[in-house]
Order: structure tokens, then sequence, then C-alpha cells
């Protein structure tokens, strides 16, 4: 093979997804060390103008790499042996610093592996380094003091999300080929929106998500709070949550979860619920864009689309659910803390910028826990009838498109520009998650597709919402929407046509 048609197969592979990258490793069509460099390469030339990948271990990935092809070459085969892969910065990988973007732990360098990490390592995957977050993972954007801020790549002035933000970035310029982020408000589904990837978010418990924030060693996980992928396709998102099941160190001794089959394996059979008006207020133009879109891709499809006043009593209230969900989420970030490390050590959400979140969170007796956490069962019971009726939910992920950097303090009195037609309406912080809110209070896996780009060039995603413990479905909705309508696009500055 001669140097240019080596380096034309290596740009190909670049936005090729995993599962295609390990194949062609395995198919001998390229070596691990060369792939790697390529990616190197690119992190050199791209990164500088996105800030995506902030803790690198060059070297230890070279070995990896090497040791990737001399296993190869004996014939062994693992689902990610040889691809470089990236994790969000507040998993531990051993020798790089965790710091979830606070100065006072810039030092922090981990000892070991978080299970996700570790998880990835098994299967073969080559870890390059860590992606940017905002701090304490409590931002719909991602900068902070110690690694600055991250760029979307289908528009630098535009922010690519978070808390995910850096792991989105990395996927869809290029840099990586697989992800693993964390979501408690749209931090995995709301940079795949903005930055036109795939993102999972997975059934509450399903995925252990130990290993994370400072400082580390903490037992207690968040409530809400889960781990899952984010990739250039469905079929790695499926790929990926399967390498991450089972890795809780005490339940794996005797629990083994073994998922469902997605219940179809073509469009036409799904029942779909198309839920895209939220109650007591009007339509943005980007929920009307998702709404038609959608509508055109599953009529073509033939599957049978359901509306909510179908449904009737099955639909839950979406408003009193979402009071639900912020209050829990409210009780979550205002938990006892021990001084000012322990305020950082949270896994989604936390103020962390040197108030007591006790003071800006919702402080709620262990009792009224007790009664919101009864009602959030009752609304998943629920939507497990809703689920007897269709198979998926199908909504926007969030209210707008990628939005112009913000960083103005302090965050909550922060004004976001929502189009919605016939006015532009300046909405709060607090005021943009009831989409992404959706699945969390019940727990439900949810995955985030494209669906193309908008009138402005920006990618707009939508979120299939599937039942508790039945992961696949949603995934596999997602593998076969997108492969008639949508898709991943690399971005035209960073490789795409």
């Amino acid at each position: 093979m001669s140097q240019t048609t080596a380096k034309n197969l290596l740009e190909a592979l670049v936005f090729a997804p995993a599962h295609e990258q390990a194949r062609a490793l395995a198919d001998g069509e390229v070596r691990s060390i060369d792939l790697l460099e390529h990616i190197l390469a690119r992190i050199a030339q791209h990164n500088p103008a996105l800030n995506a990948i902030v803790a690198r271990d060059d070297e230890g990935a070279r070995q990896a790499a090497r040791q990737a092809d001399a296993a190869l070459a004996r014939g062994e085969r693992k689902p990610l042996l040889g691809v470089p892969v990236t994790v969000k910065e507040n998993f531990h990988v051993a020798g790089l610093v965790t710091s979830v973007g606070n100065l006072d732990y810039a030092g922090n360098v981990s000892s070991q592996d978080a299970p996700a990490v570790a998880a990835l390592r098994e299967a073969g995957a080559v870890v390059v380094g860590k992606t940017n977050v905002p701090l304490a993972l409590a931002d719909l954007q991602t900068y902070n003091a110690v690694y600055g801020v991250t760029s979307n790549p289908w528009d630098l002035a535009r922010t690519p999300g978070g808390s995910s933000g850096g792991s989105a970035v990395a996927i869809a310029a290029g840099l990586s080929a697989l992800e693993v982020g964390t979501d408690i408000g749209g931090s995995i589904r709301v940079p795949a929106h903005f930055t036109g990837i795939y993102g999972h978010k997975p059934t509450y418990g399903l995925v252990h998500n130990g290993g994370t924030g400072v400082p580390a060693g903490k037992q207690a996980l968040r409530d809400l709070t889960v781990a899952g992928p984010l990739a250039r396709s469905a079929e790695d998102l499926e790929l990926a949550l399967q390498i991450l099941l089972n890795r809780d160190p005490l339940a794996n001794k005797a629990w083994r979860v073994e998922l469902p089959p997605a219940r179809h394996d073509s469009l036409a059979p799904f029942r779909v619920l198309l839920l895209t008006r939220w109650p007591g207020r009007p339509q943005s133009t980007a929920e009307k864009l998702v709404e038609a879109r959608l509508q055109q891709g599953l009529e073509a499809a033939g599957a049978r689309v359901v509306l909510p006043e179908d449904l009737g009593a099955y639909v839950p209230d979406l408003e009193a659910a979402h009071h639900n969900y912020r209050t829990l989420l409210g009780a979550s970030l205002a938990a006892p803390t021990h001084g000012r490390a322990a305020q950082v050590q949270t896994a989604e959400g936390t103020q962390a910028d040197g108030q007591d979140v006790r003071k800006v969170a919702e402080h709620i007796s262990h009792g009224d826990w007790l009664v919101q956490n009864e009602r959030r069962l009752q609304f998943r019971a629920q939507w497990e009838q809703l689920f007897t009726q269709v198979d998926v939910v199908l909504s926007p992920v969030l209210v707008e498109t990628a939005f112009l950097h913000d960083h103005s303090e302090p965050k909550d009195a922060r004004r976001f520009p929502v189009d919605f037609g016939a006015e532009t309406a300046q909405l709060k912080f607090a005021d943009l998650f009831e989409w992404a809110g959706l699945p969390v209070l019940p727990g439900l896996p949810a995955t985030s597709f494209p669906i193309g780009l908008d009138d402005a060039g920006l990618p707009v995603g939508a979120q299939a919402v599937g039942p508790f413990l039945e992961d696949l479905t949603p995934i596999r909705f997602a593998q076969l929407y997108t492969a008639l309508q949508g898709g991943f696009t690399a971005p035209p500055n960073f490789g795409g046509a």
C-alpha cells in the first residue's frame, strides 16, 4: 500500500464509527499505532481551536496501541481492540488529573482507573486522554478556570453544550472514536444535539458510575445521575453499553444484567408517541423543526405515529413530573457536605463556585424527600403503563440549538435567546431543562440522535425515550431511523465535506 493510499484510508477512518475502526484493524487494513499517530496529529492540528481534549497520555496510548497490534497479529479479537478513545474529565484515569474544572484539584492525579475506564481497556480500547467539562459539571456550556473554554466545531462562537461538552466535540471533530460521559440534566444528550452526534442516557443504575469526581474514594453515587456513551453511530452506543454493564465491584459478585432485545428490528412496526409540544407555552422554531422532520421520517418509514391526545391518561402530567424532577434535583445538590472539597465532588449540577450549595439548591427534609421519591416511582409506574401502548417516545432534546458562548456571572442571571417565531424570548438557565429532564425523573433510557441541520447550518437532534431497562429499544430505533433520515455528518472545517 502506497503512503498516499494509507493516508487516505486513515483519514477516512477518522470519522468512521468505532466498530468500523475495530473491523479495519482486525482485518489488517491499518495498524493501531498508525491510526493513533494520525489521531494525535489531528489533535495537534485542531484541538488548539476546540480545546476538547485537556489531559493526555500520548506515550501510554502509544504503548497500548503497539500492544493491540501484537494482539491482533496473534489473532486476538476484542470489541475495541486498538481503537483510540477518550473519556470525560470526571472519570478517574490512572496517571491523569481529575479536577472537574476546579483549581483546588488541578494537581489531583488519579491512582487508578474508574470501572468504566477499566472496562474500555479490557475491551481493547486505547485511551488517549480526557475531555473538558464545566466547573463541577454544572453548566450547559463547557469552560473552567483549569482548562479554559471548549468550542463547538460547527461554529467556534458557540458552545458544544455541557457537561459532556468536550466529549461531544472530540467525537464530532474526529479526535476520538468513542466517549463515556455522564448525564443528570441532558449532559450527554444536549452536547450530542449541539454537535450532531449520538448519545445514550442509560436506565438509572444500569451503568456503574463509581470512580468519578473529587475527592477520590467516595462511595455514594448522586441521585438521578447516570454514565453512558457518546459516539458517531447508534451501533457504537449499543457496543459501548454492553461493555459498560456489570461493572459495580460489589454488585457483580452475584447480580448480572442481561438487557432485553430491542422490541423491533425495522421501523415500520414501531408504535411511536410524538411528544414535541411542552404544555403551557408555544413551540420554539427548533421544536417545530424537530416535529416536522420526525413526522416526515416516520411517515416515510410507515411507522405508527401516536399523538398525546390519542393516549389520554396514559401520558404523564409533564408539568407535575418536571416539578418533581426539579425538586429531587435540587435536593440532590443540597445534600449535606463536609466543607468546600465535598461541594465539588458532585457528579452533575453542583454550583461549586464558592457558595454553599445548600443555599442555592432546594434543601428538603428526608421525610419530604421520601414523599418526592414516591411521586417519582408513581410516575415511573405510569410510564411503564404508557409503554404498553407505544414502543418509544420521541421529543426534542432542548428548546433551541447551540447557544453563543456566555460566561457572564452569576450563572443563574444569564438569559438564553430562544426563537419562538413571532418573538425571541430570553429564557433563564433553569428553564432550559424541560425535555432534558423528561426521562431523568423516571430513570428511563434515552438516546439522542442527529436529524440534520437547521437553516443556520447548526446540528439538530431528537431523543428517543424507551421503557425502563429496555435500553436497546431506543438505541435500535435511532439506528434504524438515521439509516433513512439524518445521521452523523462531520463539521466542514474539521474534515467534513
